[in-house]
């Protein structure tokens, strides 16, 4: 719904957008991650242009139209309407689906990596990723793609929580499978709540994007006053980790179910204009914008943490490429600038096929071992799968969301042992399901976050503990503060 960061402006820079990334992260980034994408920015807009692309222009001067988003210290948000995803989508989708040289699986779901140490165990050099195993949902069987390089995009982890912005298939499948092979993983406790989902009792999952604040919307509480400026002097276009804790004080302080985003000063028409998904959406369930606040409140929506990579995306595992939500490789810190994902993703995938055009290696003769099918039937048992899944996401929306506690962490880490010991027996036993092998990887990932959060002995960014409320002075460091890395052995 947002769009892209870019320096475009005359009056905007480098400097700044890297500053405001910085900012953002709170100490976190890796500045040379930060500078290179940031750089880029202009020319992988242009790239999509060339591809396409089109992004809203201003009607006077017929350049791009910039809008702002929380954080930035200048206009530099490059947007198509309030669907700029979907934009960007449409096109690259319509360049792929007719290359050549591409071939679109559809309906299948990657269950895990295949290394070289699974057909060579007794090897002692470091292990190679030769592709994956991926079951397919209309034969249900499953099928292995082997390839001398295996690119993970496969999002992010909001469905490990009860409310989410995300789509249902976000349920860190990537980062559990590279876990799984080996690699680490990092900084899994920044999931960042996007501070404006509408709410809704038929809506669970609906983004109220950051560019209506962006476009001079307000929070106000149900007396209709505003009450960002008493958390931040940056109002309602504060960062998103402070404008999200700040609903959930205000929602806590006066028992509300929700705040409200107040756009009303703005005319029909440009609501129409600049916002007509938004718009139509809020229509639908008896919401005019022009004349009611938004019901918003904060859902998990992005996470800054994943499988750790350096600046071409790859990962510990030759061979194997992480980008996008499912990577950390430095950008985000401890908490992402608005409209810096799709930024990223832009950015890594020109830097990882660079990678990977200098590297060709040819695919080596190798067969690989048959897929071997438990017999039981779990018909009976998926009700208990889809209650596992309920409560893991009910779980981590109550003890590992907004605002943490070692208490309630450690009561989460304690219930999620023990649920992942009965997903691993009905992932052994029972017959291969779509929801089974996701609820497999929500429950790693949501064992994994905790961990990450318990190891964090301060609040920053994202992550705010009451019992570690404040951040790590500078001062009390020897070195700058340090990435939350989960290792299980390098291979």
């Amino acid at each position: 719904q947002g769009g892209i960061a870019a320096v475009l402006a005359p009056e905007d820079s480098f400097e700044a957008h890297v500053q405001d990334t910085l900012v953002a992260g709170a100490g976190l980034c890796r500045r040379s991650s930060v500078e290179d994408i940031v750089r880029q920015a202009p020319r992988r807009i242009q790239d999509l242009v060339d591809w396409g692309v089109h992004f809203d222009l201003d009607a006077q001067s017929q350049t791009m139209d910039l809008t702002r988003e929380g954080g930035h210290s200048f206009r530099r948000i490059v947007h198509h309407e309030d669907q700029t995803g979907r934009e960007v989508h449409k096109h690259l989708l319509a360049l792929a689906e007719a290359h050549k040289n591409i071939h679109i699986f559809e309906n299948y779901l990657a269950i895990d990596l295949i290394l070289s140490r699974h057909l060579e165990p007794f090897r002692m050099e470091p292990a190679q990723n030769l592709g994956a195993y991926a079951f397919n949902l209309q034969t249900q069987k499953v099928e292995s793609f082997l390839a001398p390089f295996t690119v993970l995009a496969t999002g992010g982890a909001g469905k490990v929580y009860k409310y989410t912005s995300n789509w249902s298939g976000a349920t860190g499948d990537g980062i559990a499978m590279a876990y799984r092979a080996g690699a680490r993983i990092a900084n899994l406790e920044f999931m960042q709540f996007h501070p404006t989902c509408l709410y809704h009792k038929d809506e669970r999952n609906f983004l109220i994007t950051e560019a209506a604040r962006g476009e001079g919307g307000d929070l106000i509480g149900a007396d209709g006053v505003p009450f960002m400026k008493k958390y931040h002097p940056m109002g309602s276009l504060a960062p998103r980790d402070i404008v999200a804790r700040s609903i959930d004080a205000e929602m806590k302080k006066t028992g509300a179910p929700c705040v409200y985003l107040d756009i009303r000063h703005r005319p029909r028409e440009f609501l129409q204009q600049r916002f007509p998904a938004i718009y139509q959406r809020c229509a639908s369930y008896g919401i005019d914008m022009a004349k009611d606040p938004i019901p918003v409140v904060p859902a998990a929506h992005y996470l800054c943490g994943g499988v750790l990579t350096d600046a071409s995306g790859q990962t510990d595992l030759r061979g194997l490429l992480a980008m996008g939500e499912t990577s950390c490789n430095g950008l985000h810190g401890a908490n992402r600038l608005a409209s810096n994902s799709l930024l990223e993703c832009l950015a890594m995938a020109e830097n990882g096929s660079k990678m990977i055009m200098t590297n060709q290696t040819p695919m080596f003769d190798i067969e690989i071992p048959e897929w071997i099918y438990p017999t039981e039937t779990n018909d009976d048992e998926m009700v208990v799968i889809h209650h596992m899944w309920d409560e893991i996401r009910t779980l981590m929306w109550n003890y590992v969301g907004i605002v943490r506690s070692t208490k309630r962490l450690s009561r989460a880490q304690h219930r999620l042992k023990n649920i992942l010991m009965e997903v691993r027996d009905y992932y052994s036993h029972f017959q291969l399901h779509r929801d089974l092998i996701e609820l497999r990887n929500i429950a790693t990932v949501a064992d994994l976050t905790v961990e990450c959060a318990l190891r964090r002995k301060e609040s920053r960014g994202i992550h705010y503990s009451l019992d570690y409320p404040f951040a790590t002075a500078e001062s009390d460091l020897i070195t700058p503060p340090q990435d939350t890395i989960l290792d299980r052995g390098r291979p």
